[in-house]
């Protein structure tokens, strides 16, 4: 088995591709839920739920976020009632955060609810939160300490960001299945192209989570999502630069240290100062083929190692 973590836009991608060269059996998708955070009284799930959609075929490729053939009488209601209208749900998009809030509010876990619904959608691989407990990344900035959605979305990621932290995840413990599959001695652990700050990083802030990576035996190996200085989409680089950090995959690869074992970067960027071996690949996907074609680099990176 492959064990890949991920954010969301990037990491779906990568996922996506993966879930075309392996049996649904042989994969194992972790999601980050740092992005997680109560709205309009719902639990929202943007990583969980951009994988999911990207995984069923339902995402808006057009926004980057959400579901396909959307539309938007809540958000125009909300807004008729002078409601906050910074972060938008589609209708299609709302129905899972309700049934999740209700489900949640019921007693079960994030992860039966996940399973459940990548089930509902046609998925057959599993998709499981980093953890049942809640976790929320937050960022220091010129302003103060801000969520992350408050941050990224609602301010636009304009404030300067100088720290991350993540409330809660001391008392966090890794999903139960993960720890199952690290000691099942899995073929090997992917690091998606996602934000290393925002996405990756709370995931291995989980107590016991590196360590047991470390414990499996299995090759890590990580994608920059840096390509030539920039990231493909979000804050990345911008937020290697507020924290005085030139953007770079190497510089990604310093945030993953000694976990990795393998680095894929693109074609032409300097290797320079990267510790593990490295592989170049053609990273950017911009569509199908190009998402099967890095996941198969990946597949045989990890073959490699």
């Amino acid at each position: 088995m492959i064990i890949a973590l991920s954010g969301g836009i990037g990491g779906a991608k990568l996922a996506l591709g993966l879930s075309h060269v392996l049996p649904p059996e042989e994969l194992l998708i972790i999601a980050n839920t740092g992005d997680d955070f109560e709205h309009y009284g719902l639990t929202i799930c943007p990583d969980i739920d951009t994988l999911t959609y990207t995984l069923a075929g339902l995402d808006n490729p057009h926004l980057g976020w959400g579901r396909a053939d959307e539309s938007w009488a809540f958000m125009q209601t909300l807004a008729a009632l002078g409601g906050p209208e910074w972060f938008r749900l589609g209708d299609r998009d709302l129905a899972l955060h309700v049934l999740r809030s209700h489900r949640l509010h019921a007693g079960e876990t994030l992860s039966v609810i996940t399973d459940d619904v990548r089930k509902r959608f046609g998925i057959g691989l599993r998709i499981l939160p980093m953890s049942d407990d809640p976790v929320r990344t937050q960022i220091n900035t010129d302003k103060g300490w801000l969520d992350f959605q408050d941050w990224f979305v609602r301010q636009r990621a304009e404030p300067l960001a100088q720290a991350v932290r993540f409330a809660g995840v001391e008392q966090a413990r890794p999903q139960p299945a993960l720890l199952d599959a690290l000691r099942a001695k899995p073929r090997g652990i992917v690091i998606c192209p996602s934000n290393p700050f925002i996405s990756i990083e709370p995931i291995l802030a989980v107590p016991g989570l590196r360590e047991a990576i470390k414990a499996s035996g299995a090759p890590v190996v990580a994608v920059s999502p840096i390509i030539a200085g920039q990231a493909v989409k979000g804050p990345t680089a911008r937020m290697f630069e507020a924290l005085g950090v030139t953007p770079s995959a190497a510089a990604v690869a310093a945030r993953y240290g000694d976990l990795l074992h393998g680095f894929v970067m693109e074609h032409g960027d300097d290797a320079a100062g990267i510790a593990p071996r490295v592989f170049y690949a053609t990273t950017l996907m911009r569509d199908l083929a190009d998402k099967i074609n890095l996941a198969r680099q990946v597949v045989a990176a990890v073959d490699a190692l």
